[in-house]
């Protein structure tokens, strides 16, 4: 393996005092819907949100003074960026990031409040390494490879060190995978610590080229995906080796998943994760069978999420679980009609969010229209309480589900 134990313990001496050892906790609510001992390893709290802080900053420790001086290019989707700029900017490095034009707008600003030189180039994280990599030469810039690196996957590595030791039980690590160097410094850690440790990795559906290099399968790669910090198509070569080695298993969560789990984190652990930080409890919830009655860390690697896309990510889960629901209801249109409507609404006890009146746009009578609501209810069986009262009040009413 080109990453040892020593080379992973080395990196934590080093990173210590510009890195955070997060906290390691056991969530009992998350432990009892999953069926298994859950412990989030909260690197959400890293000064970037992300665990992306331990391999920038060890890697750029070890550069020499010619190479600082040079300066430094990276290309990212946002953490390995923002983790980068921040610590080049505290060691006076001159940075350049080269980031996918869909990168999400808080992850651009974020590092360009660093001081950092950001250009947005190419669909894809692939596109933006190819002008990343001609930019070095061009320029004379060290590139800092966001996984395939040694020090970066050593940096990543104490992760690991950190969970086993407030936790020496663990029965199984769950990490997200993009390029690999998170789980690649993980497992090499974890497994020379404790050999018979699990290490179970999570892609998302449109991104699982590291699943399909292991067990052979093939698919279609790419489309949007909230989880962005993890949309690579291909592993590293060195973080493939470890992962082939060291790594016991791969999982694949759907899109759906994911924003059930970053609304889980968010109501019971009241914790912002990303797209790829929640992947690992969808993984998880997911596959309860294969965790049941186990100790398992989660490493919770990002809390880098635009507000809009959070927003709507809990707005959705309230649809999907009946908590936001939309009524047509037939009405005559006729003064008093619509408050009548709405009082019978409130008295049930929902709350109405939002409501359309369809009069001109339509076939029927001229002395009737259709009322649209959206309320905000308890539960489903709430809802369904109040069209229930809706229709025996002869309405023509029913719950729309799209």
């Amino acid at each position: 393996m080109t990453v040892s134990l020593s080379d992973i313990q080395q990196a934590a001496r080093r990173i210590e005092s510009a890195t955070i050892n997060t906290r390691f906790e056991k969530s009992h609510t998350l432990s009892d819907l999953a069926g298994a001992e859950i412990f989030l390893k909260f690197e959400n709290l890293q000064f970037t949100s992300s665990f992306k802080d331990r391999g920038a900053i060890n890697k750029l420790l070890q550069l020499s003074e010619q190479d600082k001086a040079s300066g430094v290019i990276a290309m990212s989707a946002g953490n390995h960026a923002k983790s980068v700029a921040y610590h080049a900017q505290r060691l006076g490095i001159p940075t350049t990031i080269v980031m996918p034009k869909s990168t999400p707008n808080v992850k651009v600003e974020d590092t360009e409040n660093f001081k950092a030189r950001v250009i947005l180039k190419g669909k894809t994280l692939e596109e933006a390494a190819d002008h990343a990599e001609a930019l070095a030469k061009t320029e004379n810039l060290i590139f800092i490879h966001p996984f395939d690196d040694e020090m970066i996957i050593a940096g990543q590595g104490t992760v690991a060190l950190e969970m086993l030791a407030a936790e020496p039980q663990l029965d199984c690590i769950v990490a997200p995978i993009g390029g690999g160097g998170l789980i690649a410094g993980v497992a090499t850690a974890a497994k020379s610590i404790k050999p018979d440790i699990s290490i179970i990795g999570v892609q998302v559906a449109g991104y699982r080229g590291t699943y399909d290099a292991i067990y052979g399968a093939s698919g279609f790669l790419g489309g949007s995906t909230i989880a962005e910090g993890i949309a690579v198509k291909k592993p590293g070569k060195l973080t493939m080796e470890i992962i082939d080695h060291l790594v016991d298993d791969i999982i694949i969560v759907s899109e759906e998943d994911i924003e059930d789990a970053i609304s889980l984190l968010v109501n019971i652990e009241k914790t912002i994760t990303e797209g790829a930080g929640a992947s690992v409890l969808a993984a998880v919830l997911s596959k309860p069978k294969m965790f049941a009655r186990q100790k398992v860390g989660l490493i919770l690697s990002g809390a880098n999420i635009d507000t809009r896309i959070l927003a709507s990510v809990l707005m959705r889960r309230l649809v999907r679980k009946g908590r936001i629901v939309r009524y047509k209801v037939r009405i005559d249109d006729s003064p008093g009609t619509l408050a009548l409507v709405s009082a019978t609404v409130g008295e049930l006890g929902g709350n109405i969010l939002e409501v359309f009146h369809q009069r001109m746009f339509s076939s029927l009578p001229i002395k009737e229209a259709d009322l649209y609501l959206t309320v905000e209810t308890k539960d489903i069986s709430q809802s369904e309480v109040i069209l229930k009262k809706l229709c025996e009040l002869n309405y023509q009413a029913s719950m729309l589900e799209d």
